[in-house]
C-alpha cells in the first residue's frame, strides 16, 4: 500500500483557502417544504437529480399523508408537483417506505431505494415515472436470511451497462450488508458480501461510483488500517481492494493530515477521483483530496485543499459532507455541515465559501435559508440545464423541514448530451413521387431541426422539435427520364432519397388497405396489406403513435404486409392513432376501454381460530394495476399489496375470542372483499 504520492508538510501544496466571497453570484430558497405546514408535500428532502426533461426531481425522506415520505417534480422556476406519496406498512401492508434518492434510467423512469417496507419490511427498490405511475420492482430480504441484503440506506447509481447498482447496510452471508446489481426489470444480483471486517468498515453508508474504467469506487468513514476511513475499489466481479486509509500521513502539527472520516461520494473529472473528508487535513477541519484512476489499485491520493487551514475565519465552513459537484465553469463547488455553507474550489485549490446558510432569520427561528445535518452524506448539489446550481438541505426553512436552493453564479446553459438517430436513413420513390415520414430519435431537452436540400423535396411538418419526434415530407413527380438524388439534413444526419425517372417501369403507385380499422378496448393484432405492380418499389411503415407497434413489415421492396399490435385500452376514452405506409395513411381507432377486476372468490369465511387465505385478481388487460388495502385492523395482508395484471392477495386473521362473529374487508382494484370471521364457540 503506498503511502501520499505528495507530502503533506506545510508548504508541500499551496493551497489558497479565501474567507471573502467568490464572483458576483445569487443565492434564494426556490422552494420550502415548511408550506404547506402540516408536511404532506414532504420533509427533510435528502436528494435533488435533474431530469432528461430539465425538471429538478427528489425525494424527502419524511412527510406526507402517511409520514413516510415523498417524490416531487420542481421546475427551476420554482413550481413544485408531488408525484409521489410513500405508505407506511401499517396503513398499506408492503409498500416501500422511507425513500432514499432517485436515479433517472435511460429509459426515462425514475428508480430508487427504500429503507423500510417492501414485502418483508426490510427495503426495496421501486420505480417511478415522472408522471407519478409508481411499482415495486424488488422487496429485501427475500431469500432466507436475508442473503440478499436488507435496509439500503443510499440511492442507487446507473451503470454503464444500463443497470443499477447498490449497497444494503444488512443481510448478505455476514449479515454486514451486500453490494448488489438490479437491472430494470427487477432482476436482483449479488456481487459482494460484505465481511466482518473493522478493515473493511461500513462500506454501504455512502453511494457508490463507477469509474470511466467500469470498476466502482467508494468510501468509508470507519475501518482501515488506522480506523479513520478508506477508499475502495469493487470490480464488476466482486473484487474488493482498500487502495487508501486515511490518517496513515501524520506530522505532531498536523496529525491525519491526509485527512480522516470521508461522508461524501466520490466523482471522477479528468481521469482523476476526488473526494471529501470531514475532518484531518492542515486544519484539522476536513480536506479535498484526489486520485488518478491510472495506476489504481496502486492507491496514491493527492492532496487538494484543506478547511480552515491556519485558523477557521468566521463564516468559514468546516467538514463537508456532500459530493462535490464539477461546474461548467472547471470550478467545485460543495457544502459544509458545520458552520454550514457553500462553497466554491477552483482546480488551482482556491477555496472560497460562497454563502453561509443559517443567515437569514425570521422570528425565532434562524435557519430560514436551510440548514444541513452532520451524521450522514448530504445531498449533492447539481448544475441545471440552464446552468444554475441547484441544492437541498434536509433541516432548516420556515418550519424546519428543509428547502430546495437555487444558487446563480452566472453561468451559461449547458443542457442534456444529445445524441440523435433518424430511421429510416434512405428510401426509393417511383417517378409519380409521394409522401413519408423519417422518425427522429434524441433525449428530451434534445433540440433539432430538419431541412430540404434540393427542390423537388419539400418538408411538410417537423422541420424543427425537441426530443424524439417525426419529419414528414413529399417528393415531386420526377418529369426527367432519368433518376435523380436528394437528400434532407435531420438532426445532423443525412437521409437520402431516390426517384426514378419517367422511363423507369410501372411507376410505384402503392396500394395500401385498409385505410382505417377500428379496434375494441381489448386491443389485438391486425395487418395491413401493400401492393405495387412494380416489384423494385421500396416503401416503410412507421407508427405515429405510441399505444401502435409494429411487430413485422417497417420496410419492404414490392407487394408485402404491415403487422401491428396495439394492447388495452386502460382509459375510459377512445383512442385514435396512425400510421405511415408507403406513403399513405392508415387510421387505427381503438374502443373506451379502463381497467375492471374480478376477485376469486368473492368473499372469504375463516373460524374462529383465525388464519390466511389468498384471493386471486384477475383485470381485463394485463397493464392494469392494482393495490390490497384494508381498513380492518384484525386483517393482515400479508402479500400481494400491490401488482400489475394478474396475481394474488394473501390476508390472515387472528384467532377470534369473542363469541359474536366479525366482518371486515378488503379493497383491491377498487372492488370490495368481504371478510367473515366465526365467532368463539
Amino acid at each position: 500500500m503506498k503511502t501520499l504520492a505528495v507530502l503533506l508538510a506545510v508548504g508541500a501544496v499551496a493551497l489558497a483557502v479565501v474567507s471573502n466571497h467568490a464572483q458576483a453570484q445569487t443565492f434564494s430558497t426556490l422552494y420550502d417544504f415548511g408550506s404547506p405546514s402540516d408536511g404532506t408535500n414532504g420533509t427533510f428532502p435528502n436528494c435533488l437529480i435533474v431530469g432528461t426533461d430539465g425538471n429538478l426531481y427528489g425525494t424527502a425522506a419524511g412527510g406526507g399523508t402517511n409520514g413516510s415520505g415523498t417524490a416531487f417534480k420542481l421546475t427551476t422556476e420554482g413550481t413544485f408537483t408531488l408525484i409521489h406519496t410513500f405508505c407506511n406498512t401499517i396503513v398499506c401492508p408492503g409498500a416501500p417506505e422511507e425513500p432514499n434518492g432517485l436515479v433517472q434510467g435511460t429509459d426515462g423512469i425514475l428508480y430508487g431505494t427504500t429503507s423500510l417496507g417492501g414485502a418483508n419490511n426490510e427495503g426495496a427498490v421501486f420505480k417511478l415515472t415522472t408522471q407519478g405511475t409508481f411499482s415495486t420492482l424488488y422487496s429485501f430480504c427475500t431469500l432466507t436470511n436475508c442473503l440478499d441484503g436488507s435496509t439500503p440506506k443510499v440511492p442507487l447509481i446507473l451503470g454503464s451497462d444500463g443497470n443499477f447498482y447498490g449497497t444494503t447496510t444488512g443481510g448478505g452471508s455476514n449479515d454486514e450488508g451486500t453490494v448488489f446489481r438490479i437491472t430494470p426489470q427487477g432482476t436482483l444480483t449479488t456481487i459482494y458480501e460484505i465481511p466482518n471486517s473493522l478493515a473493511v468498515g461500513a462500506i454501504t453508508q455512502v453511494p457508490i461510483y463507477q469509474g470511466s474504467d467500469s470498476n466502482f469506487y467508494g468510501i468509508s468513514d470507519t475501518g482501515g488500517t488506522e480506523g479513520d476511513g478508506l477508499v475502495f475499489q469493487l470490480t464488476s466481479q466482486g473484487t474488493f481492494t482498500a487502495i487508501y486509509n486515511f490518517c496513515t500521513a501524520t506530522n505532531t502539527e498536523n496529525p491525519c493530515a491526509d485527512g480522516s472520516s470521508p461522508l461524501a461520494p466520490l466523482i471522477e473529472v479528468g481521469g482523476n477521483l476526488y473526494g471529501t473528508t470531514r475532518g484531518g487535513g492542515l486544519g484539522a477541519n476536513g480536506t479535498v483530496f484526489s486520485m488518478p484512476l491510472d495506476g489504481l489499485p496502486a492507491g496514491s491520493l493527492i492532496p487538494f485543499a484543506s478547511f480552515c487551514n491556519g485558523g477557521c475565519a468566521s463564516g468559514e465552513g468546516q467538514d463537508p459532507t456532500s459530493a462535490l459537484v464539477f461546474g461548467s465553469d472547471s470550478n467545485f463547488y460543495g457544502t459544509t455541515s458545520r458552520v454550514e455553507g457553500l462553497f466554491q474550489l477552483t482546480p488551482e485549490g482556491a477555496l472560497t465559501m460562497i454563502h453561509d446558510f443559517c443567515t437569514v432569520t425570521n422570528g425565532g427561528n434562524d435557519c430560514v435559508d436551510g440548514a444541513i445535518e452532520t451524521d450522514h452524506p448530504a445531498a449533492a448539489i447539481v448544475q441545471g440545464h440552464d446552468g444554475k446550481l441547484y441544492g437541498v438541505t434536509d433541516e432548516g426553512g420556515l418550519k424546519g423541514d428543509g428547502v430546495v436552493f437555487k444558487l446563480d453564479m452566472g453561468l451559461g446553459p449547458i443542457g442534456p448530451t444529445c445524441t440523435y438517430s433518424i430511421n429510416p436513413t434512405n428510401i426509393t420513390f417511383a417517378a409519380r413521387g409521394g409522401s413519408d415520414a423519417v422518425a427522429v430519435t434524441a433525449p428530451d431537452g434534445c433540440t433539432w431541426d430538419a431541412q430540404s436540400n434540393n427542390g423537388f423535396i419539400t418538408i411538410t411538418s417537423g422541420s424543427n422539435g425537441t426530443g424524439s419526434g417525426y419529419v414528414e415530407y413529399s417528393v415531386a413527380a420526377n418529369t426527367n427520364s432519368t433518376a435523380q438524388i436528394g437528400t434532407m439534413t435531420i438532426a445532423d444526419q443525412t437521409f437520402t432519397i431516390t426517384e426514378s425517372g419517367t422511363s423507369s417501369t410501372g411507376g410505384c403507385a402503392f396500394t395500401v388497405t385498409p385505410a382505417t380499422i377500428a379496434l375494441t378496448s381489448k386491443g389485438g393484432s391486425k395487418s395491413v396489406s401493400v401492393k405495387v405492380k412494380d416489384k423494385t418499389c421500396a416503401w416503410t411503415a412507421i407508427s405515429n403513435d405510441p399505444f401502435i407497434t409494429i411487430t413485422s413489415g417497417s420496410s419492404g421492396t414490392g407487394g408485402g404486409k404491415v403487422a401491428f399490435s396495439v394492447p388495452g385500452n386502460t382509459n375510459g376514452t377512445t383512442l385514435s392513432g396512425t400510421m405511415t405506409i408507403a406513403g399513405e395513411t392508415v387510421t387505427v381507432n381503438q374502443a373506451a376501454g379502463g381497467c375492471t377486476f374480478k376477485l376469486s372468490p368473492k368473499s372469504g369465511k375463516l373460524k374462529a381460530t383465525g388464519g390466511s387465505a389468498t384471493i386471486k385478481v384477475s383485470p381485463n388487460f394485463s397493464d392494469c394495476d392494482w393495490t390490497a388495502t384494508t381498513t380492518d385492523s384484525f386483517i393482515t395482508i400479508t402479500s400481494g399489496a400491490s401488482g400489475m395484471g394478474k396475481g394474488t392477495v394473501t390476508y390472515s386473521v387472528p384467532a377470534n375470542t369473542n363469541t359474536t362473529p366479525v366482518s371486515g374487508s378488503i379493497t383491491i382494484g377498487g372492488q370490495t372483499f368481504t371478510v367473515t370471521q366465526a365467532g368463539a364457540k
